[in-house]
C-alpha cells in the first residue's frame, strides 16, 4: 500500500500547481519578492555567502534568486576525469543491469523508457553506469558538465510532475521515467554521455544555455532538436543549464567508462566540481 503522502500526489493537480508556481516565481513583486526570498533563505538555510551577490534585495524575481550564480572560486574543479555536475545528494548510483536503472528498494526503470522510448538512443548505455542526483531547495541550481563534450541532441519528454524527493522515489514506481524531463546528449572523448533533467511538482521550467527555457511550452508531445551540424562544445565544468525551482539530474555513461570515487555513496552530499569518478583505464593504471 502506498504511503498517504505518496497517494496524495496522485490526487493533487500537479500541473496546475506547477504553472501557478512558475508565474509567481517570475513575478516582479518588489519588496514582497524580497520578503519571500528572505523567508526562503531562513527556512532552508541557504548559504548566501557563496552567491555572487549575497543581498536578497538584488534579485528582481524569485527565479533570479533561485538560479543565482556563485561567486568566483566557490566551486573549484577537482582534477578528475568526471566531476559532479550539481550540488545536492546522491540518490542512487551504480551499474545499469540489463538496461534497468535502480531507483529504490523494489523499484527500477529502463534506460529506454527514460530516454523517450528510443531504443537506438538507449543501446549505448545498456550495462553502463548511472548516477541520480537530487537537488534540495537550499542547493545551487545550475547544472554543469561532468566532462568536456559536444552537444548532439536535446529531447523534451512530457510527463507527470510527481515530487522527486527521496521518500517519493521509494514509493512511486518508475518515478524518473514518468516525470517530465529534458534529455541532453553529448559526444565525449570516452563515448556518448546523457544528462537527464527531471521535472517535478512546482518545478516551473528547465533551461539550457544553448536553447534558453525549454518548458514551458508544454505541448503534450515529445520534441527533439538535433545539433549535429553545429559545433556546440562545452568544457568540463561549464554551465549546461538550470532548474527554475529544483529537481533531479540523472547522468548516464556507457559500459566501462568510469570507476566511481569511493566517497560517492547513496545518500551522501555532493558539490558541483567534486570528483565523481575516474576513467577506468586511468584508474586501473
Amino acid at each position: 500500500m502506498l504511503p498517504v503522502a505518496a497517494l496524495a500526489q496522485y490526487l493533487l493537480p500537479k500541473t496546475a500547481l506547477t504553472r501557478f508556481a512558475g508565474r509567481l516565481a517570475r513575478a516582479r513583486g518588489g519588496a514582497a519578492t524580497t520578503a519571500v526570498i528572505r523567508r526562503f533563505i531562513a527556512r532552508y538555510g541557504v548559504d548566501m555567502a557563496e552567491a555572487a551577490d549575497p543581498d536578497p534585495a538584488h534579485y528582481a524575481t524569485f527565479n533570479d534568486f533561485f538560479t543565482r550564480p556563485l561567486r568566483a572560486g566557490a566551486r573549484p574543479l577537482a582534477r578528475a576525469d568526471y566531476l559532479c555536475p550539481v550540488d545536492g545528494a546522491i540518490s542512487q548510483l551504480g551499474d545499469i543491469t540489463a538496461g534497468q536503472i535502480f531507483q529504490a528498494k523494489g523499484h527500477a526503470y529502463s534506460v529506454q523508457t527514460l530516454l523517450a522510448g528510443d531504443a537506438p538512443l538507449a543501446a549505448p548505455f545498456a550495462d553502463g553506469q548511472f548516477a541520480t542526483l537530487y537537488l534540495s531547495p537550499r542547493d545551487y541550481h545550475r547544472i554543469h558538465m561532468p566532462c568536456a563534450g559536444r552537444l548532439t541532441q536535446m529531447i523534451h519528454v512530457p510527463g507527470a510532475l510527481f515530487s522527486v524527493n527521496p521518500a517519493t522515489a521509494r514509493a512511486i514506481p518508475g518515478l524518473f521515467a514518468r516525470n517530465e524531463r529534458v534529455i541532453c546528449l553529448f559526444d565525449t572523448a570516452c563515448g556518448p554521455l546523457a544528462l537527464v533533467l527531471v521535472g517535478a511538482t512546482i518545478v516551473g521550467s528547465m533551461a539550457t544555455i544553448w536553447h534558453g527555457v525549454v518548458n514551458p511550452p508544454r505541448p503534450g508531445r515529445v520534441r527533439r532538436w538535433s545539433y549535429d551540424g553545429q559545433a556546440i562544445e562545452l568544457a568540463q565544468g561549464a554551465e549546461l543549464g538550470r532548474f527554475l525551482l529544483g529537481s533531479t539530474v540523472i547522468v548516464l555513461w556507457p559500459p566501462g567508462t568510469l570507476r566511481f570515487d569511493a566517497d560517492r555513496l547513496p545518500g551522501s552530499p555532493v558539490r558541483m566540481g567534486q570528483i565523481m569518478g575516474m576513467g577506468r583505464a586511468l584508474s586501473a593504471s
